[in-house]
Formats: C-alpha cells, structure tokens, sequence
C-alpha cells in the first residue's frame, strides 16, 4: 500500500467520525440521518453529469449497495437513538473488517500476508474491546445488537462496492451514482416507515455538510480500494474509531477509561502494522 493510499484513507476516517457526530448530537436523530443521506445525494448530483456513467457491468452491485446504504442509515440512526456514540460506534465499525476480511479474501482471491492478518487483528480486537466498558449502561443489549446488526450491512455493502467499483471503470462516478440513489430510496423508506420527518432548514444544512463529508470518505475508500487489497483498506477505515473515541469525549462529554485507551492503543498498534507490512 503506497503512502498516499494510506494518507488519504486514513483522512477520510476523519472525516467519517465528524459526520457521525452530526447525527448523535442531533435531537431527531432519523431526520439528520435522512438528511446527511439527502445532502450526500445533493452533492453527487451536482458533480455526477461531468462524468462518464459506471460502466453496466457494475450496475447490478450498485443496486444492491443502493439498498444495503439505505438499511445502513435507518439502522445508525436507530443506535444513535438507544446507545452511547463510544458504545454504537466501535461495533458498528469494529466487527465489520473481520468479516471483509475473510469473505473477502474469498471473494477476490486475494492472499494476505501473516503480518496484514495481524494487523487486521489487532484493528478488530481493539475497536471492538473499546466498547466492552459499555455494556453497563440502559439499552445496551438492545443497541449492541442493533449496532451489530449494522456491521454486517457495512462489511456487505463493502464487499459489494468493491467489486461495483472494479467493474465500473469510473470508481469516483460509481460512488457519486450511488450517493444519488441511496439519498433518494432512504427517504421513501423513512417516510414508509409511518413516523413523522421533520427536516428544517437548519437539519437539511447540516445535512449537507454531513452529506459532503460522507461522500467524500467513501469516496476515498472505493477509490483506494482499486489501488491496494480490499481487505486492508477497509480495516484501515476503521481506525475512525480513534477519531470517535476522542470527539464522543469532546463533545458528548462520554466517560472514557484507561481500558479504552488502551483498546485504542490495539488499533494505533495495527494501523502501524498494516503500514509496515
């Protein structure tokens, strides 16, 4: 993996953590998730028709991914709702590169070395053990499992793009098309869900900040992933949970022990691995 692969994914895990902070610190919680969803989509529109379209080989994981993000949003925005963002955060993120990982390495027939494993361990071992200090707080079987259940949408979805993206011969425009797609059907689902959306002015331009920030981390993933292995590059990803640990503290106030700076220490330790090896 080249210096500037690195560089750039591990900015955009940066960039990952501060929308998702948006949407914790939001009091309606599903509108502001709707609304990074929206603001995502508004962006990618404006730049989408200076590009050339996917190519059609890479139309069918697009549509599946469509779906798999708009399940994404509603279940983040539900872990929000009932758990700490130092509790949802870390599984959600956390389980997700193991199971890249190893479906992965089935999927695209990539070999990794001894040394990348560890690394990929020692990522998943510490973000998940950031979490464990956790489970004391109200709703937190409840928000474990949501946040669980939406690791396995995020590796899903990680594999399916990976291969969308290696077909469409346009990785940049593939993940702006699906920015546009997956604003509009998370919208139709909320709505279908039979709960009242409010989306103010001030939710909608938070939204598209959040929107922009999420398109351009995602981006950025999709793009290193026709650079380097999948499996690496979305383990890297995850080092947001650092950038989370400290802005939940920051700006949630989130207590925050000596166990979790250690876990924290795990993940500090693979990303160091898994750029070395």
């Amino acid at each position: 993996m080249s210096f500037g692969v690195f560089a750039a994914v591990l900015a955009a895990a940066l960039v990952h953590a501060g929308w998702n902070v948006l949407v914790k610190g939001a009091a309606d919680k599903l509108a502001m998730t709707v609304s990074v969803a929206i603001g995502a989509g508004v962006v990618a529109a404006v730049v989408l028709p200076f590009l050339s379209l996917p190519a059609p080989e890479s139309w069918p994981f697009l549509g599946v991914s469509v779906l798999l993000q708009s399940v994404y949003y509603l279940l983040l925005a539900r872990a929000y709702r009932i758990a700490d963002m130092s509790l949802a955060y870390p599984l959600m993120r956390g389980a997700a590169p193991l199971i890249v990982a190893i479906f992965g390495a089935t999927a695209f027939g990539e070999t990794l070395a001894g040394g990348q494993w560890m690394a990929v361990g020692l990522i998943s071992a510490g973000v998940v053990a950031l979490a464990l200090g956790a489970f004391r707080q109200p709703l937190a079987i409840t928000g474990a499992v949501t946040a669980l259940s939406n690791a396995v949408v995020i590796a899903a979805y990680t594999l399916v793009d990976a291969s969308g993206a290696r077909l469409s011969g346009a990785p940049v425009a593939y993940a702006l098309l699906l920015a546009v797609l997956t604003g509009l059907l998370t919208i139709a689902l909320a709505f279908a869900g039979g709960g009242r959306l409010r989306l103010g002015t001030r939710t909608l331009g938070l939204g598209l900040v959040g929107g922009a920030a999420t398109t351009l981390s995602y981006g950025v993933a999709l793009w290193a992933m026709t650079r380097a292995p999948v499996a690496p590059i979305a383990a890297l990803r995850e080092t947001s949970i650092v950038f989370a640990l400290v802005l939940s503290r920051l700006v949630f106030a989130e207590k925050i022990g000596g166990r979790r700076f250690a876990a924290a220490f795990l993940v500090v330790a693979g990303v160091v691995a898994l750029r070395l090896v």
